[in-house]
């Protein structure tokens, strides 16, 4: 039976969520992953002092439509006042879910008090989620790792003490604050935590295929699976997740998606940013979707020059016609 995930009064239907990833999650990416049945989509990682202080770069981090609902907001710091005046801004902005960052390891954020470092300090963390839980009416969840040890001792203090604030749902990325990204993640944990607690549990970790989260889903119990790596340049991954889980046919991508879903994610991205910001985007992440095709590497740096739509669209339709040249030529 595929899982149910319900945050607060929400049904994620399919249940999955992509992670919020620093640069990278932003509205036009948000969009890539609701056309292909993205569940929830979370915004960047947002600073609750850039919030709260006025920064203008910070508050345009907020920006949503309608076409990505639900949308959850990610903010992280480290003083409870403004942690709730900033999540107050968040749910003012439209916002259906309130994430709280617990994760992250960048030694910007540790230095600061905020991120990993509150998985350290349970007594700050506690504090954090009653302010904001008063704060605001929307959901509230969280995101955490295994903590600083293997163990997940840390993990599961943090989230019984999320779920006894009025947290509605924990996601966890097993792990450690100091692996980053390296080694594997520790599946058991995520099972471990739903045994433990009566809210939802959110598996995030190593996913890069359906058969990955259906298989952590089918192992863990877990209520959902959060996406991060596995999404960049592959945002089909959750019409394959959803696909997979009502045992429907298989859906792979061709490359007249791939060229399509890059043209799609240009558009928006001028659209949203206008055409010089959003070609100084492009230059690296038009590649993402080409990768381990022949001639990618002369197509990322054909695309790495590039100032106008116009250029990026003859760029695209060039490498285009060569992969489908390579093809007819095969078939001869």
């Amino acid at each position: 039976m595929k899982p149910l995930l319900k945050i607060g009064p929400l049904v994620i239907d399919p249940p999955t969520v992509m992670a919020p990833m620093a640069g990278i999650t932003d509205l036009p990416f948000r969009l890539l992953a609701k056309a292909y049945d993205c569940g929830l989509v979370c915004s960047e990682m947002i600073s609750a002092n850039g919030l709260v202080y006025g920064s203008e770069k910070t508050r345009q981090l907020l920006i949503s439509c309608p076409g990505e609902k639900p949308l959850s907001v990610q903010i992280f710091g480290a003083d409870p006042a403004i942690m709730a005046e900033a999540a107050a801004m968040v749910q003012d902005s439209g916002a259906d879910i309130l994430d709280i960052n617990f994760g992250c390891s960048v030694k910007k954020v540790l230095k600061s008090g905020a991120g990993s470092a509150l998985m350290k300090t349970p007594e700050k963390a506690e504090a954090i989620l009653r302010s904001v839980r008063k704060s605001v009416s929307i959901p509230l969840t969280i995101k955490i790792r295994t903590g600083w040890n293997p163990s997940g001792d840390q993990a599961i203090c943090i989230a019984q003490i999320a779920q006894d604030c009025g947290v509605d749902a924990v996601a966890i990325h097993p792990r450690t604050a100091t692996q980053g990204f390296s080694g594997k993640a520790f599946h058991s944990l995520i099972g471990a935590l739903k045994e433990r607690l009566r809210i939802p549990v959110i598996g995030n970790g190593d996913i890069q295929n359906a058969r990955d989260a259906v298989y952590m889903m089918e192992q863990t119990g877990c209520d959902g699976v959060m996406i991060g790596r596995g999404t960049i340049g592959n945002p089909w991954i959750f019409e394959q997740i959803r696909r997979r889980l009502n045992a429907e046919p298989r859906f792979e991508a061709d490359m007249e998606l791939r060229f399509q879903t890059m043209l799609d994610y240009l558009g928006m991205s001028v659209k949203y940013f206008g055409e010089s910001r959003a070609c100084r985007m492009m230059r690296s992440r038009l590649s993402w979707f080409v990768k381990g095709l022949p001639g990618s590497s002369r197509f990322r740096q054909a695309i790495s020059r590039i100032s106008s739509r116009d250029q990026a669209m003859e760029f695209i339709d060039c490498y285009r016609k060569m992969l489908e040249s390579m093809e007819n030529g095969r078939q001869n």
